[in-house]
């Protein structure tokens, strides 16, 4: 006797079985990507507020300078 016949609802709960595991594995890099891109946040802003406290210029300077505002010439 040949092997056994695979039924469908075998194949279909195998092919679950495998995206459930791939559906975990992209999870789990998304979350790891989250976590990265966050962290690069948190050290462009460090590297930003160093920079706006080092420039001597108002928080309205640098805001009117970052939007493009003009700036008065008092």
């Amino acid at each position: 006797m040949a092997g056994r016949k695979v039924s469908l609802d075998d194949k279909i709960k195998k092919q679950e079985e495998l995206v459930f595991k791939a559906k975990e594995k992209y999870d789990s890099e998304v979350e790891k990507l989250d976590r990265l891109l966050t962290k690069r946040r948190e050290l462009e802003s460090k590297e930003l507020v160093k920079a706006f406290e080092k420039s001597g210029k108002s928080l309205q300077e640098i805001l009117d300078f970052m939007t493009g505002s003009p700036m008065d010439d008092d």
